[in-house]
C-alpha cells in the first residue's frame, strides 16, 4: 500500500497527509479548493520548519515529504491509483455520505475505504457503497502529526482482515492504534463531549467562570488544557454536530448540548477559527500561540 489518497486539506486533512508523506507514502491530497490545497500545503511546509526547528527533522526530510505530495481538486484522479483513502472532510453525514458513494465508483475495487469521522457512524457510511466489508475509521487526534493515538471503528460489516490491515498500517505511521467499536462518539468523544458539554453548563448556570473552570481541570486534573479552552481549539461547532450526533443515536437527554454552545455558534463564535469562542483571539499572533500550546504537549 504505497499510494494514499486524503480527501480534504483542512487542519485533519494536510495533518493526515503531512504524517503519511513523512513516513515515506505517496499521498493524494484532494479537495473541491484550489486555495484550500494552497494553505494545506503551506501549513505543511510550516509544520515541517518547526521540526526543522525543534531538530526533529532534516532540510533534507522536509523536501522528501513535500515531494511526496500531490494535489487534486477531481476525487476521480486523485483516487485512481489509491490503495487507501482516507475522507476527512466536514464533520457532516450528508457530505460523507456522498464523497464514500463517489469513492465506490472511483476506487479500484481493492482500495480500502477510511473516514476520520469523530463520532458518525461507520456501518452507516459503509452501507451506501457496495464494499462495507472495506470501510473503517481511521479517527486522528489533532494535531495529527504529533498526537499518538488513532482510534480505529470497525463497522458491522468491516472484515478482519481490513481491520488487521489498519492496525498495521497505523503503526507504521508511529502512531498507537486502538480498536473500538461502532456507536456513536467511539470511545474519545463519548467521553470528552460530554465533559466539555458539562463544563458549558457549569459556566451557563454560574458555577463559576470560564478562566476558573479551566484552572480547576488543568491544576486538579492534570489537564493539559482546560475543557472551555481546548472547545475552543477543537472548534464549537464541531463539539455541537458531534454531541448531536450522541443525543441522536442514544436518545440520552444526557448528551443534549447545553444551550449556550448552541448560541455561540449560531452567532458565529466558533473558537480560534472564528477569533472568538469562550476566550478572544482576536489578534492572530495570539490564536496562534494558544492553537501552538496544545501541539506542544
Amino acid at each position: 500500500m504505497k499510494n494514499i489518497a486524503v480527501i480534504g486539506a483542512g487542519t485533519m486533512g494536510n495533518g493526515i497527509a503531512h504524517t503519511f508523506a513523512q513516513n515515506g507514502f505517496k499521498v493524494q491530497l484532494i479537495d473541491i479548493s484550489k486555495q484550500a490545497l494552497t494553505n494545506g500545503i503551506a501549513t505543511i511546509t510550516k509544520n515541517l520548519d518547526r521540526m526543522i526547528v525543534k531538530e526533529k527533522i532534516s532540510e533534507t526530510d522536509k523536501i522528501n515529504t513535500l515531494n511526496n505530495i500531490s494535489t487534486y481538486t477531481s476525487i476521480k484522479e486523485g483516487v485512481e491509483y489509491a490503495g487507501l483513502v482516507v475522507e476527512a472532510a466536514t464533520e457532516n453525514i450528508d457530505l460523507k455520505l456522498s464523497i464514500f458513494k463517489t469513492l465506490n465508483d472511483a476506487c479500484p475495487n481493492d482500495t480500502i475505504l477510511a473516514s476520520n469521522t469523530s463520532s458518525i457512524s461507520i456501518t452507516q457510511i459503509g452501507a451506501v457503497t457496495d464494499r462495507p466489508e472495506m470501510v473503517i475509521g481511521m479517527h486522528f487526534m489533532n494535531p495529527v502529526p504529533i498526537m499518538k493515538l488513532v482510534e480505529i471503528i470497525r463497522g458491522y460489516n468491516t472484515s478482519d482482515e481490513v481491520t488487521t490491515t489498519i492496525m498495521e498500517l497505523s503503526k507504521k505511521l508511529g502512531k498507537i492504534p486502538v480498536e473500538v467499536n461502532d456507536y456513536p462518539g467511539f470511545v474519545a468523544n463519548r467521553i470528552l463531549m460530554p465533559m466539555i458539554n458539562e463544563s458549558i453548563e457549569t459556566l451557563y448556570n454560574g458555577v463559576a467562570g470560564v478562566s476558573e473552570i479551566d484552572t480547576v481541570m488543568k491544576l486538579g486534573m492534570a489537564h493539559p488544557m482546560g475543557p472551555l479552552q481546548l472547545a475552543d481549539f477543537i472548534g464549537l461547532d464541531v463539539c455541537l454536530s458531534i454531541l448531536n450526533v450522541m443525543y441522536d443515536g442514544f436518545k440520552n437527554p444526557k448528551y443534549a448540548p447545553c444551550p449556550l454552545l448552541v448560541n455561540m455558534v449560531r452567532a458565529g463564535k466558533l473558537g480560534v477559527k472564528s477569533g472568538e469562542g469562550f476566550y478572544n483571539y482576536s489578534e492572530n499572533k495570539k490564536a496562534e500561540k494558544v492553537a501552538n500550546q496544545f501541539s506542544q504537549k
